[in-house]
């Protein structure tokens, strides 16, 4: 059985899906863009900033469905520009300090609400 997951914690759904799926011991958590969950606003300032809230978004669901950044197996990152892939991969790595995920990074012409990154990820809970 397939069981939906939400956080308060992090932004509403902006379409026609979940947050995140837990199906079995595996969490797919959708893609997450920098959209702050208190007040629904875009964060707009800057690469490192989205980032930050994007990671953010994504430990508030892991953690709604009992998950942390090391139940973590893998990542999808898309960036709107790939100058941008130095900065991103600096703030990312500070969420995977040991054993960090697969993953993979791809330059998109344009993601939802026209943020410049946006990622996904799957969890595993080894029970």
């Amino acid at each position: 059985m397939n069981t939906s997951i939400y956080s308060a914690q992090a932004p509403a759904p902006i379409g026609p899906y979940s947050q995140a799926i837990q199906a079995g011991n595996t969490l797919y958590v959708s893609g997450q863009i920098a959209i702050d969950p208190q007040t629904g606003a875009l964060s707009t300032s800057g690469i490192e900033a989205e980032t930050n809230l994007v990671m953010a978004n994504l430990d508030a669901i892991l953690k709604a469905a009992g998950y942390d950044f090391s139940d973590v197996v893998k990542c999808s990152i898309f960036l709107k520009n790939f100058n941008d892939f130095a900065t991103v991969n600096a703030i990312y790595g500070t969420f995977f300090s040991s054993n960090p995920p697969a993953r993979e990074t791809v330059e998109v012409s344009r993601l939802p609400k026209d943020v410049n990154i946006e990622i996904s990820c799957i969890a595993v809970k080894n029970q």
